[in-house]
């Protein structure tokens, strides 16, 4: 499969994940949350952006409910990626990415060589879902997954991919969201106390 471009990005250098990968952080992004903008506006343009990115066929339709399932699980998939950070994920997004997606089945087929691969099983959405999961699994296997993250700034929560060496970016560009929080709590640290007491309270 080939990542297809994706028209929204934030200013600085892209965060692009690898492989794969790259096709799930482009599912979570298709919501630009800081001007609100959202690719996937309808169910034809849900059809239209799976279709290009191959993850369903192009005769493959899809159903009523799908674009609310579709919007549900990138949601929680945001919501996984910025609660890991925390160390402790609802279980409410768990719920989400385990029980909407419930029709994405896989299975085992073997290429020509004998290598074995995941195969998606269903059509449609599910067979959209099946690729995607299955593109997360094998990103918590190689390591990868672990270093997909979005920004810490609340106001963008951008997906990107951490290339840091230690793992420890936080923003998805430090020109951008990262000199905006410093900003944040440069000016909080210098607020008088009584008026950070006063604003907790």
């Amino acid at each position: 499969m080939q990542a297809a471009s994706e028209p929204t990005v934030p200013a600085g250098p892209r965060r692009d994940a690898p492989g794969d990968l790259e096709l799930v952080r482009q599912f979570i992004n298709t919501a630009d949350l800081a001007p609100g903008e959202d690719e996937l506006r309808n169910l034809a343009a849900l059809r239209a952006w799976l279709r290009e990115r191959q993850l369903i066929g192009p005769r493959e339709e899809l159903a009523p409910g799908d674009l609310e399932r579709a919007l549900a699980v990138r949601e929680a998939l945001r919501d996984l990626l910025e609660s890991r950070s925390r160390g402790a994920v609802d279980e409410a997004v768990l719920r989400s990415l385990n029980v909407l997606p419930a029709g994405a089945l896989l299975r085992i087929a073997f290429d020509g060589d004998g290598t074995p691969r995941l195969e998606p099983v269903a059509s449609g959405l599910d067979r959209a879902f099946a690729e995607l999961y299955a593109i997360i699994r094998c990103a918590a296997l190689d390591g990868t997954w672990e270093r997909l993250k979005v920004c810490a700034d609340h106001g963008c929560l951008w997906a990107f991919y951490d290339n840091s060496k230690n793992r420890s970016r936080s923003w998805c560009n430090m020109a951008v969201c990262g000199n905006r929080a410093k900003a944040r709590h440069y000016r909080e640290r210098k607020r008088p106390a009584a008026t950070r007491e006063g604003s907790k309270a």
